[in-house]
């Protein structure tokens, strides 16, 4: 095993290269997992799930690595001639937006540049939809985003959780872990949420006619919303 020293200057290389390595492309995305960072397998984390999804399937599930200047973990890919950064944030959903704008001046992105996966409560578990701009909905993480970015112009993919039956509290309802039930079904929605977003991703880099309308459901491959 190598001493701490010799590996902590190992993995700042490789971050260092993958900087020059994505300043020499053209085209390049950020696509954030929104959540809060330590509590896995809960509603308002879904996002972060949804990108370890993405990760294995560009099988990156062991690249992982903390970035500390943006107070996350993150992985660089390609896809096409488009350079991924995937990251999530090792922060409370309420200050997810910090992360996200470290990341952003890190790697030179504008806002139009920028993935966000995140919860739903509008929606049934099973529906995903991509949404360009519009405000934040009572979403914390989003808020966030919008904030420190001092733009609305990302994308989000959003993913459905549904609201708490009866007079549950949608706080308590969030944080919670999905039912045995539930997590049935989370494969799948992983699988479509994936397949949609890289499919959304590839069109909207490879033609200029693509470009979606700011307020209005992103048209994608699959159509603009995922049953």
């Amino acid at each position: 095993m190598l001493p701490f020293r010799p590996l902590q200057k190992l993995l700042s290389w490789t971050m260092n290269r993958h900087e020059e390595e994505l300043r020499a492309v053209g085209k390049r995305v950020l696509v954030a997992g929104l959540g809060n960072h330590g509590l896995c397998g809960t509603r308002h984390s879904v996002g972060m799930a949804v990108l370890n999804h993405l990760a294995t399937k560009l099988s990156m599930a062991d690249q992982w690595r903390k970035d500390k200047r943006c107070c996350a973990d993150v992985v660089f890919t390609s896809l096409g001639e488009v350079e991924l950064v995937l990251m999530k944030p090792r922060s409370f959903m309420n200050i997810n937006g910090r992360c996200v704008v470290s990341a952003a001046e890190i790697f030179n992105l504008g806002a139009e540049d920028i993935y966000l996966v995140h919860d739903d409560l509008d929606k049934s578990l099973g529906k995903v939809a991509l949404k360009l701009g519009g405000s934040a909905r009572g979403h914390n993480g989003v808020r966030s985003c919008i904030k420190s970015l001092k733009s609305d112009r990302m994308v989000r993919l959003r993913i459905g959780i549904g609201r708490p039956v009866g007079e549950a509290a949608v706080e308590h309802y969030v944080l919670g872990k999905f039912t045995r039930a539930e997590q049935e079904i989370l494969p799948q929605v992983f699988e479509q949420a994936v397949t949609m977003l890289l499919g959304h991703i590839q069109q909207r880099n490879s033609s200029p006619g693509t470009r979606i309308t700011s307020g209005s459901p992103a048209k994608t491959p699959l159509g603009m919303e995922g049953a």
